[in-house]
């Protein structure tokens, strides 16, 4: 059985369809679901030895449930799942409801009975009504995307499964670029939440334009153009028409809304979750690179002898254009416009925004602007996470020189023409008053422009 949530890919079977996934093991429901040190699993070797112990947040909830020091309250209606979102700080009004077969319960999976999601800036859960385990996706700030089960029966010691090896076959793949990671997909749906034969599927971020979105999801809300939410594919000589109703604010004629948490499965929830996605995968992929690239360049001096630990020049590229994409991603330098104003109807709006760090003129990367682009100012909220605090150098100082190149305009490139003064400005204030471990060029105090030559190792990302 392979489990999948939000817009990611099933590949079992040879199909692909939408949904946020984890991928789990293959078997019976009622077999082993969690696998530890048996079969091969990538990045499992050093450097990035991917099966070591981890911190993420599923697994130190784990730890205080060993510890006694916690428990997981069970209810007969949804299970340990509002416990779990309790926990795991993650909101109710995140609820995303997407009804493309995209998990090993697929079964359990249709346009009457979506699945749920909810997330926040570390973790993903999933839950299939009547389904057999929860799903979750839970970052660690060094080896990116942990997949854990929990079963759904009521137990004396409800235990986070760790989840490895049939999970990594799909979640370190193209879409989440090579590493364990998590991707949103777009699918033209059948009626009963397959993907109709010879259409496309597309990969969503902040490239995405709303018109390929949605496909596979129900969405609530109002936007400026239409989309592919709310809509089937009925026609099978022309899969791609769908019946498209983009707009909606009430679920209830498509499914007993009764089932779910909320009514909702929110626009604005929707378009932030795509945004993570990609980025926690580009975080993920430049500390994995960097971490190859000098461990690979450790290797080779000590075959020859050398005491040289700082990468050579010709060995920059393996992660110095990642890192240059990590940039260009977490300024959204090619979002997608929105085309319109967008609104969302489970407050997930107002109570996303409430949580971030503010300056002292009340600004937060967390301000949404949402009626060009998502959010207000040019840099993602996900900086603060642990993630990118853990990136080893030098990718991090490159990565901090460049957002500071940009926020200061000393680059000036027409690629990042469409920011505005005030709005890069804006933004290099609120890091300033908000954001701890800044380099000392940031510092008002001593920050100066930026000599050009610095970035002159600047790679072009790989398309």
């Amino acid at each position: 059985m392979r489990l999948k949530f939000l817009n990611f890919s099933l590949f079992a079977a040879g199909a692909i369809a939408a949904g946020l996934s984890i991928g789990m093991l293959s078997g019976g429901v009622h077999a082993q679901v969690a696998v530890r040190n048996q079969g091969y699993v990538p990045f499992s070797e050093a450097p990035i030895n991917y099966r070591a112990e981890v911190n993420d947040p599923v697994a130190q909830l784990q730890h205080r449930l060993d510890t006694g020091e916690t428990t997981l309250e069970w209810e007969p209606k949804n299970g340990y799942l509002n416990s779990v979102l309790a926990h795991l700080h993650v909101p109710v009004s995140s609820q995303t409801l997407v009804f493309s077969k995209t998990s090993f319960q697929y079964k359990k999976i249709s346009p009457e009975t979506p699945r749920a999601l909810y997330f926040n800036d570390d973790v993903y859960v999933g839950k299939v009504h009547n389904g057999k385990a929860i799903e979750l996706v839970s970052f660690d700030s060094k080896q990116g995307a942990i997949f854990y089960l929990l079963d759904e029966p009521k137990a004396d010691r409800p235990l986070f499964q760790r989840a490895e090896l049939d999970c990594t076959t799909c979640h370190v793949a193209p879409g989440t670029r090579n590493v364990p990671g998590v991707l949103i997909r777009s699918i033209y749906p059948t009626p009963t939440g397959t993907q109709a034969g010879r259409t496309p599927s597309f990969f969503t971020g902040n490239q995405s334009p709303l018109s390929e979105r949605f496909g596979g999801w129900y969405v609530t809300g109002t936007t400026g153009v239409p989309h592919m939410g709310n809509a089937v594919s009925r026609d099978r000589e022309h899969p791609e028409v769908l019946e498209r109703q983009a707009d909606a604010t009430d679920l209830s004629d498509r499914l007993d809304t009764s089932l779910y948490l909320t009514p909702h499965s929110d626009i604005v929830a929707q378009l932030v979750q795509a945004h993570q996605t990609q980025m926690h995968n580009l975080i993920t992929l430049t500390n994995y690179r960097t971490r190859i690239a000098l461990f690979e360049d450790a290797e080779r001096n000590r075959e020859t002898g050398l005491t040289e630990t700082t990468p050579a020049d010709n060995g920059t590229s393996r992660f110095y254009a990642h890192a240059e994409e990590l940039v260009r991603y977490l300024i959204f330098a090619d979002e997608a416009p929105l085309g319109g104003p967008v609104t969302g109807t489970s407050g997930f709006t107002e109570e996303f925004a409430a949580i971030g760090p503010r300056d002292r003129q009340g600004r937060s990367l967390r301000d949404f602007d949402l009626h060009t682009r998502l959010f207000k100012y040019p840099v993602s909220y996900l900086i603060y996470t642990a993630a990118f605090d853990a990136m080893p150098e030098p990718a991090r100082s490159y990565i901090y020189h460049r957002l500071f190149e940009i926020l200061t305009g000393t680059d000036d490139s027409d690629e990042f023409s469409q920011f505005k003064t005030a709005d890069r400005r804006a933004a290099l204030e609120i890091l300033r008053e908000t954001k701890s471990g800044l380099p000392p060029e940031w510092q008002p105090s001593t920050a100066t422009r930026p000599d050009r030559t610095t970035a002159a190792h600047r790679i072009t990302p790989r398309p």
